[in-house]
């Protein structure tokens, strides 16, 4: 499992739960894949953060950072 942040938000006009990985925001459209219960939508969330991982190194291109929670 990778430590990149989901948003996962139910949707009543698509009826669906929606994925959203805030630090990909300004890379990718959000949101970025969906899910008919939770559990599929974290599934391909996280199938979506390893697919452009892949992409990105295989590119070259830099990878963004995971967000942690700080707490003071």
């Amino acid at each position: 499992m990778s430590r990149y942040s989901m948003l996962i938000q139910w949707s009543d006009e698509d009826q669906l739960f929606l994925v959203t990985i805030p630090e990909f925001a300004e890379r990718v459209v959000m949101p970025c894949t969906h899910g008919k219960s939770r559990e599929d939508a974290i599934r391909k969330g996280e199938e979506v953060i390893e697919m452009y991982l892949d992409a990105w190194q295989a590119e070259g291109e830099s990878i963004p950072d995971p967000t942690t929670l700080q707490i003071a």
